[in-house]
């Protein structure tokens, strides 16, 4: 393959991540789709209609990887996920400031793409702001800190630290296959869990689940088999296309955004070029704006006053930092990142959970003093 060609594809494989975010962020629009808002209806309400959509999505997610694994065209070894080192507290503490900040601003990096698109300028604020805090968290003064503290901790393992690779030699199986099993497992698990609650058999649940958990898989495709050269011609390395860490990923909207910010500043510089994650970002915010101008339901939104302001630029901060910090938001770790059965996305999609409780039981007691 000649550079000619790799640069082709490279745009083929960009179009086809747009197009995909296009698809993500309309279904978050149409749906409501949001782990903040699925935590917040079980803890305000005991609702758990929405969070048995999210659980749908894992589930979809999950199968469709390791079948993508198994059937040859993928490999989960290349993938942003498969680390060998355990960053446990990284994980930890990035999931849990992650999880406390997106109640602060009102949701998670994807759902404050998708209220962009729906007309609110309070989510505006907090993409520049997560983004800045994420940039800062990957290179700049509390990437110092990071990198000095949590990121020290961590146990490193002689393969990937996931799930399929610590159990393949228990039952005797290539990893893959126990991936595949484990997959089917709890992905149906999780899907027919989904499936029982009372109230969740609707259109629009069902679309939720299955399509974001598809968006997922195929983001896998894309980015994985699609957009994976085996000799780059000019390096002769291989390389996974239009991808900022050089190897297979699929969702995710913290460092992405920071990358997008970074993009649109230096957009002079040769050497900024756009990646799936960035045309990610502006794909759902394009998927959102075009639903919620369909259903007439785009809306200027603003600030209510000065505390209004303030919990969404610290929650933007939060996220920005803490997202860096766990490798990944409620769509990177909570979808993309559980869906590699990743040791490190548990307890990053617990931390984040765990962090929103939290940031509920405090915005709860704000209003009970008040």
């Amino acid at each position: 393959m000649d550079i000619f060609a790799v640069n082709s594809l490279s745009t083929s494989v960009l179009w086809a991540g747009f197009a995909l975010a296009v698809a993500f962020g309309a279904i978050t629009q149409r749906t409501h789709f949001c782990t903040m808002g699925a935590v917040s209806d079980i803890v305000t309400m005991g609702d758990w209609t929405r969070m048995r959509m999210w659980a749908m999505a894992i589930g979809v997610a999950m199968i469709g990887f390791f079948g993508l694994a198994f059937a040859g065209l993928i490999d989960p070894a290349k993938t942003l996920y498969a680390s060998n080192r355990f960053i446990w507290l990284s994980a930890l503490v990035g999931g849990g400031l992650f999880g406390f900040g997106m109640v602060l601003s009102s949701g998670c990096g994807s759902k404050t793409l998708a209220r962009i698109g729906g007309g609110s300028l309070k989510s505006l604020v907090v993409f520049l702001v997560m983004g800045l805090a994420a940039f800062a968290t990957m290179k700049g003064i509390t990437a110092v800190l990071r990198v000095n503290t949590i990121d020290r901790v961590a146990v490193e393992f002689d393969s990937a630290a996931t799930l399929p690779n610590w159990l393949a030699p228990v039952f005797g199986f290539s990893p893959t296959a126990v991936g595949l099993g484990l997959a089917l497992f709890i992905g149906l698990g999780l899907i027919a869990w989904a499936l029982l609650g009372r109230e969740f058999i609707r259109p629009d649940n069902l679309l939720g689940g299955l399509g974001i958990g598809a968006i997922i898989a195929a983001m896998w495709w894309v980015s994985g088999y699609m957009g994976y050269v085996a000799e780059h011609p000019e390096t002769l390395d291989e390389t996974f296309l239009a991808t900022n860490s050089g190897r297979a990923e699929a969702l995710s909207f913290v460092a992405p955004v920071a990358y997008t910010l970074d993009w649109l500043i230096l957009f002079s510089d040769k050497s900024k070029v756009l990646t799936l994650g960035i045309v990610a970002v502006l794909g759902v915010v394009v998927g959102s704006l075009l639903v919620s101008l369909a259903s007439r339901s785009f809306r200027w939104e603003g600030f209510r006053n000065a505390q209004d302001t303030a919990n969404h630029l610290v929650g933007g901060v939060l996220m920005g930092v803490g997202g860096v910090a766990a490798m990944g938001c409620t769509v990177g770790q909570g979808l993309s990142g559980i869906s590699t059965l990743s040791a490190t996305s548990f307890v990053a999609l617990a931390a984040i959970v765990g962090g929103a409780v939290a940031g509920l039981k405090y915005q709860m007691w704000r209003l009970e003093r008040a």
